[in-house]
């Protein structure tokens, strides 16, 4: 399918530029350019509540509907930019969208980044977040019982492992996953890693620096650093899965959505056309993008 015309556009002005390396730039530049990105996330959603909350010695920022009372559905959130950059400030127009159109709360956990802290500090933050938020659910107003987890490509991968990780520790489960582009493989073994890997805007390049950069010389196929290749998945929450046309990434969702369900996961999985990696954060520019995010709150709302 044809890229979507506002998507169309970056993809044209990449390669016009000649395809910047991910590479050549600075850790700053990257992040700068991430926030910068923001631009593109369409309207700032004012109908609703935020405020950054500590507790336990970590941050999180905590976004509600007007005037709610009382214990509600959650979304949990983990934010993508490949171990190394993002946080509340670039993807802060998504979650205010997704708390308005789910009605329900939205914790958006906020995880320490390489290269200055490596692996395993993201995993770590991602898992020791979702505890202290389920711990004080009724402080935050949260039904302990309906929470759920989601994150966009590098937070696709921490929500996916989080939950392995309680599931092995017997302690407290998800209602539900929602991976969004999930970075599932820092083997980069699938052919769409070859397909979308140059034209794109978020490159193969830009993806995997940021493994090398999180991961070092750590192992690529540890189970928590390339889970889609993991057997355990039997006795996760059920599961959905969004996936890009023309994201590197793409065929590993797919690959996913396949080993969760002959592992006996409730799992499917929706592939948007006409898109790229990153488009959840391009609703200025992307019906795509806003039929994803309405398809995020309902889900989380239905728990």
């Amino acid at each position: 399918m044809a890229l979507e015309k506002g998507i169309a556009g970056l993809v044209s002005d990449f390669i016009a530029a000649g395809r910047p390396s991910a590479r050549a730039k600075s850790i700053d530049d990257r992040r700068s350019g991430y926030v910068a990105s923001t631009v593109l996330a369409g309207e700032t959603e004012t109908r609703v509540q935020v405020e950054d909350i500590t507790l336990e010695g970590m941050t999180f920022r905590l976004f509600s509907p007007q005037n709610a009372s009382g214990d509600l559905p959650a979304l949990i959130y983990y934010h993508g930019g490949c171990f190394i950059s993002g946080g509340f400030d670039t993807h802060d127009k998504q979650l205010r969208q997704l708390a308005f159109y789910s009605g329900c709360r939205v914790v958006a956990v906020q995880y320490r980044l390489a290269p200055e802290h490596r692996w395993p500090a993201a995993h770590d933050d991602a898992q020791s977040g979702a505890d202290i938020v389920w711990k004080n659910a009724e402080k935050l107003g949260i039904d302990g019982k309906r929470i759920t987890f989601a994150g966009d490509s590098a937070g696709g991968h921490l929500a996916l492992v989080t939950a392995l990780r309680l599931k092995a520790a017997a302690t407290w489960q998800p209602a539900q996953l929602v991976l969004i582009y999930p970075m599932l493989d820092a083997t980069a073994y699938f052919d769409s890693y070859t397909f979308n890997g140059s034209d794109y805007v978020i490159t193969r390049e830009a993806l995997l620096s940021g493994y090398e950069m999180y991961l070092g010389d750590t192992d690529r196929l540890l189970p928590d650093v390339s889970p889609l290749w993991r057997d355990d998945f039997s006795g996760l929450p059920p599961v959905h899965i969004i996936t890009a046309e023309f994201d590197p990434l793409c065929d590993e969702g797919e690959a996913l959505c396949k080993h969760m369900t002959e592992q006996g996961v409730t799992c499917t999985c929706s592939q948007y056309q006409g898109v790229i990696h990153g488009f959840f954060q391009l609703a200025g520019i992307s019906q795509s993008a806003k039929d994803a995010i309405r398809d995020v709150a309902a889900r989380v709302a239905r728990i």
